[in-house]
C-alpha cells in the first residue's frame, strides 16, 4: 500500500517527503508518515482515511497460503501557520530518540538521529528518522506535532477524531472502507461507493482515482 500511495502521488505531482518508516522484525512495512503537498492534496487523501483489507498469497509466507491484512490509513492537514507562538511545557512532552529503521545511508541507520515525541496529556505522537540529523528531525517531528495539537485545540468539544481523521475503528475484519483480493479471484472494492474493478494490479500501480472520485460525489 505505500508503493500504491506513493506512485499515486507521482501520478498526481504532489510533493512527497516520508519522514518515519518502520518494519517488522521479520519481514514487511509495519508503519510509515509521509509529508504530502500538491494542489487539493488533503481534501483527496482524505477519502482514503479508514482500515483497507488486502487478500493475497503472501510472499512472506513459506507455505503460499492465502493470508488477510489490514492496514489503516489517517490523514491530517498540515496547517500553513507560524507555529512559533505556539509552547508545549517541556514537562508534557517526551523525547525518545531511536536508530532508523528505514533507507537513509549508512550514518542514519548507525547512529540514534531518529526523534519520537509524545505529547503525554494527549497521547499525539509525531517522529521524522529521514534526516541524518538529530536536531532537524526534532524540528520536522516538532512541527507535525504541533500541528496536531493545533487541532485538537480548534475542536471545541475534543471530537476532532470524525471530523479530521474520520471515525477511529478498530484495524480488523468488518471496518474496512475497500477490499484487495488478489486470490483466489480479482477484485478491489469500496465498500463505501460500491465502485469495483478486476484489475487489482492498475489500482496498486496507483491507479486511484475511480475511487477517490466516487467518494468525493458521494459526499456531495
Amino acid at each position: 500500500m505505500f508503493r500504491m500511495y506513493t506512485r499515486w502521488f507521482e501520478k498526481k505531482k504532489f510533493k512527497v517527503q516520508v519522514t518515519e518508516e518502520s518494519f517488522g522484525d521479520e519481514a514487511g512495512m509495519k508503519s510509515a508518515t509521509m509529508i504530502v503537498e500538491g494542489e487539493f492534496a488533503y481534501g483527496l487523501l482524505k477519502q482514503e482515511v479508514g482500515i483497507h483489507r488486502m487478500v493475497r498469497l503472501s510472499p512472506f509466507n513459506s507455505n503460499n497460503k492465502r493470508q488477510t491484512n489490514f492496514a489503516a490509513v489517517d490523514v491530517i492537514p498540515k496547517l500553513d501557520k507560524d507555529f512559533s507562538d505556539i509552547t508545549i511545557d517541556p514537562q508534557d512532552l517526551r523525547v525518545d530518540t531511536f536508530r532508523a529503521s528505514g533507507s537513509g545511508g549508512q550514518h542514519v541507520n548507525k547512529t540514534d538521529s531518529a526523534v519520537r515525541l509524545t505529547h503525554i496529556p494527549t497521547g499525539c505522537v509525531a517522529s521524522s528518522q529521514t534526516s541524518r540529523s538529530q536536531g532537524e528531525n526534532k524540528d520536522v517531528a516538532m512541527s507535525l506535532l504541533k500541528s496536531k495539537l493545533l487541532k485538537l485545540m480548534q475542536d471545541e468539544h475534543k471530537e476532532h477524531v470524525s471530523e479530521i481523521r474520520g471515525e477511529s475503528k478498530e484495524v480488523a475484519w468488518g471496518n474496512q472502507i475497500r477490499s484487495y483480493v488478489f486470490h483466489p479471484y480479482k477484485l478491489v472494492k469500496d465498500l463505501r461507493t460500491g465502485v469495483e474493478t478486476s484489475d487489482v494490479q492498475d489500482v496498486i500501480d496507483g491507479n486511484l482515482d475511480v475511487f477517490v472520485n466516487a467518494s468525493l460525489r458521494n459526499k456531495a
